[in-house]
């Protein structure tokens, strides 16, 4: 999983994609680079078949939108619904979420540029005499690819209205298991299930975007060999 990372800035380094209007997007939307929970960040989508960059919320369904619907809740004596975090779908969730399936059907897929993904580790973790963990330090560590300054991430998107009536994107990251992953299976707790992003191979990047074939994109949802990535402590 991942709920922070580094986005790239006005020239990402996906000249594949031959997108001319990348450098535009930054001058007059910037984004911070380090990005967080419902921060604003660069996004690529297909739309009406063509590649676009666009700005997008990291995070599904922003947590201000999700505040209403607890207060309304409130309002009319119901139970309260949880406040979610949305930056991350599973694989397995994709299809049959009420949240996430609409999107995944529709085909709105998109790559998030990034140059690391920021992870927990904990490194000195042991068991301790009463059969319980013993995490120790954490040590966040930025986690990238060996070839190349900036990937991509597999994602999707939608389009929402805000409270003050602006239509804005939000996207999440699609997350698969990482338990057998040399690198990613050393990343957060050791007691919890291990999930990794999927960077996106750059021939696949297009045809993530435009396939209308559901199953051939689920099946680019692949673990990223760990040779071709690099990790070192942020």
């Amino acid at each position: 999983m991942c709920t922070n990372y580094v986005a790239p800035g006005e020239d990402p380094g996906l000249s594949e994609l031959k997108i001319d209007s990348f450098r535009d997007l930054y001058r007059w939307t910037p984004w911070k680079p380090e990005i967080y929970q419902d921060y604003d960040a660069p996004i690529v989508a297909s739309i009406e078949g063509k590649i676009t960059p666009l700005i997008a919320g990291f995070g599904f369904w922003p947590r201000a939108l999700q505040k209403v619907n607890i207060e309304k809740a409130k309002e009319q004596g119901r139970r309260p619904p949880p406040l979610r975090s949305t930056m991350n779908v599973r694989d397995d969730n994709l299809g049959k979420s009420p949240l996430y399936g609409t999107s995944w059907r529709l085909g709105s897929r998109c790559l998030i540029p990034a140059q690391y993904v920021i992870e927990p580790s904990y490194p000195d973790a042991r068991y301790g005499a009463d059969g319980n963990w013993i995490l120790g330090p954490c040590v966040w560590q930025k986690i990238g690819m060996a070839s190349r300054p900036t990937m991509c991430i597999a994602g999707i998107w939608r389009t929402l209205t805000g409270l003050d009536g602006v239509v804005r994107h939000a996207m999440a990251m699609i997350t698969i298991n990482a338990d057998d992953h040399p690198v990613m299976s050393r990343m957060h707790k050791p007691d919890e299930e291990k999930r990794s992003v999927v960077i996106l191979r750059p021939n696949d990047w297009e045809e993530w975007l435009t396939t209308s074939n559901v199953e051939a994109a689920r099946a680019m949802l692949q673990l990223y060999p760990a040779e071709a990535m690099i990790t070192e402590p942020k």
